[in-house]
């Protein structure tokens, strides 16, 4: 445990069990966490006082390819208040790979989480517009996947009538 950060702190004696790793170094903190306490995690990082980890700044993945399970959500996270940043990272996998959704805490987290669908194929319950963001709808397949062929044909999309 890093004696310096509330947050670690905080967060091993509520979610202790769901911890996977922590590590603090030059006072950038990680934890990583299961799934199943993803979501209760990120809300008690905003609701507690002591933390007020109110902006969701970043949220992305990591294709790990060859490691099971082969996916690694990312979030950063900004107390204002405290002036203190915690990254959390949750593995995921499954086929689809899925995780609980966001959205409903942070309103910023919606475009996020469009982005790794879009981008990585992961699908997050509970969210309200899941759909794609950068890509147009017909597109095959998650281009940030390791395995994503970069000479791959997609369907050509022309003009509407």
């Amino acid at each position: 445990m890093a004696d310096n950060s509330i947050t670690i702190r905080k967060l091993e004696e509520r979610f202790g069990d769901s911890i996977i790793e922590v590590h603090s170094r030059l006072g950038q903190d990680t934890v990583t966490l299961a799934k199943k306490a993803y979501k209760q995690a990120a809300g008690f990082l905003k609701e507690d006082p002591e933390l007020d980890y109110n902006c969701l700044m970043d949220l992305t993945a990591v294709d790990h390819f060859k490691r099971r399970p082969r996916f690694e959500v990312v979030c950063h996270f900004l107390s204002l208040r405290h002036n203190h940043r915690v990254r959390i990272k949750v593995p995921v996998g499954g086929e689809p790979p899925e995780v609980d959704s966001l959205a409903s805490l942070w309103s910023s987290a919606n475009w996020y989480e469009r982005e790794v669908y879009d981008m990585f194929g992961i699908r997050f319950a509970g969210h309200p517009d899941l759909r794609r963001i950068l890509m147009y709808p017909e597109f095959k397949g998650h281009p940030l996947r390791k395995d994503y062929r970069f000479d791959k044909r997609q369907p050509i999309i022309g003009p509407s009538e």
